[in-house]
């Protein structure tokens, strides 16, 4: 894992919180209209249908609830940055898990998403940011795990979009969560000032070892849109893909990224 030694910024714990439950609603209204059919198709995250995806956004939410259920851990393990390193890990378990959950939820998914939307509302509520819950890979901050959420809800999102052939809209906030912390992760990957790579209007970072770049145009740029950095960093499309679609504009010899793709997957 690659070492982190700062937090590259802050995020709104009421911002972050209100993004989490926007865009987890526009999931659920997008649920209560998919049909058996759709529900039945697959996905191209393996075996998986739109069903299980379904079923695992809400478990993606319904997790802050387990978190917060049990008693304060005694010390955070899990900084922000060291998660999208550590999901690997779980991953595997984490998808065999699935089609067992989908087979235990209910019909009506709505339904489900209505008992999670319920609780977790209620949790955030009454609960501060700096709060330290219980997460898979170790105890972190709610607000910490709030940001996680957005990358969870804005990349399945586009999964199931993709999958379900429907348009889930997503929330500005969450999207700009999303797309932030992915960034830093490229960051802290592969720390430098060589490259600078934007993702307008959200964030743009300096990452790759080389000359530091202090003023003028940088000699080494990437630049994209919000949706393709996040296929991107999550393994969801390839850098050659990418380019060739004119998807990612890359100039200067140290802007090819392909190496350091995905950022987490």
């Amino acid at each position: 894992m690659p070492p982190v030694k700062k937090r590259p910024r802050t995020y709104d714990h009421a911002k972050t919180r209100a993004a989490v439950l926007a865009q987890f609603g526009n999931v659920r209204e997008a649920v209560r209209a998919l049909t058996p059919e759709q529900l039945a198709g697959p996905t191209h995250l393996g075996d998986w249908t739109v069903r299980e995806l379904v079923v695992h956004i809400d478990m993606a939410v319904a997790s802050i609830g387990r978190g917060l259920a049990g008693p304060e851990p005694a010390r955070q393990e899990v900084p922000l940055l060291d998660w999208p390193f550590a999901t690997e890990k779980f991953a595997r378990a984490v998808a065999e898990g699935v089609p067992e959950l989908a087979s235990e939820a209910p019909d009506d998914l709505g339904e489900l998403f209505d008992r999670t939307t319920a609780r977790v509302e209620e949790l955030l509520a009454a609960t501060p940011a700096e709060r330290l819950m219980q997460a898979r890979m170790g105890a972190m901050t709610l607000l910490d795990y709030l940001v996680t959420r957005t990358v969870e809800l804005v990349v399945h999102t586009d999964d199931l979009n993709r999958a379900a052939g429907i348009d889930v809209p997503f929330d500005r906030q969450a999207l700009a969560a999303c797309v932030r912390l992915l960034a830093d992760a490229l960051a802290v990957k592969a720390p430098g000032g060589a490259t600078e790579v934007r993702i307008p209007p959200y964030a743009v970072v300096q990452c790759v070892e080389g000359p530091r770049h202090t003023r003028g145009t940088p000699p080494n740029v990437v630049e994209t849109d919000p949706l393709t950095w996040v296929r991107l960093a999550t393994g969801r499309t390839d850098w050659r893909t990418a380019l060739d679609g004119a998807k990612v504009s890359a100039s200067g010899e140290r802007a090819d990224l392909s190496d350091l793709l995905p950022v987490m997957s």
